[in-house]
Formats: C-alpha cells, structure tokens, sequence
C-alpha cells in the first residue's frame, strides 16, 4: 500500500538525484519508507505550497523515479548537499524519470509534465 509521511527532501546536483535522509541516530533503515523502497524501488513524492493566499496560488512538484537504497554513506552524502543535520549512515536517492509541476514554470492552475531520460 502507498505510505505517505514527511521527509526531508534534498537535491543532489552532482549525481542528478533527490536525496531523502533521515537525521543521525534514527535507524534510516528501520523505517517503513526505506523498507517500502528496497522491496518496490518505483517511487514517488510531492511537495506542494502556497505562493499566496491573496490571489489563491498553490504551487506543486511530484518526482516520479526509481529509487535506489543505500545502507552507508549517508554522513558523507549529507554533508557534500549541505543538509541541516547530520544524516544517518542509511540513506535513498530518487532517480527522476517523471516530473509534474502545479504553479512552478506556469500559471498556478495549469499543469506541465516531462519525461527524464536516463544518460546512456
């Protein structure tokens, strides 16, 4: 079934991937987000806002992708992306292949998708 919880988000530019890390000390590998991502690694999350609330003006991006779990590293990955806190050894990259965006490049109520072709 889908699991739907906040996580922090982080973009990894020099690996084109989305980092999802959780804080040092939590057991990245005891939750059920990274669990679900080793058993079915076809992912996907979205982060939506308000823009303003004076004209109402949401805004939105879902990253569809591939995940890919790592047991260790996770210190070092956190620390080249700049992430606010230390990160647990365990951590996931998102390899995008999807992107849809909600009031990102367009009006707030019109919707844009690209496909992401992997490099050979």
């Amino acid at each position: 079934r889908p699991h739907v919880v906040p996580v922090g988000v982080f973009y990894d530019p020099e690996a084109g991937t989305v980092v999802i890390g959780g804080a040092a000390g939590t057991n990245m590998t005891s939750s059920k987000k990274f669990r679900d991502a080793r058993k079915n690694p076809d992912v996907a999350f979205i982060v939506d806002d308000l823009a303003s609330v004076n004209p109402w003006s949401p805004r939105a991006i879902e990253i569809r992708g591939r995940a890919e779990t790592h047991l260790t590293g996770g210190e070092e990955v956190g620390k080249r992306i700049g992430a606010m806190m230390p990160f647990d050894p365990a951590w996931i990259a998102i390899h995008p292949t999807r992107i849809l965006t909600l009031g990102i490049d367009s009006d707030s109520f019109v919707l844009s998708a690209r496909d992401i072709h992997p490099l050979p």
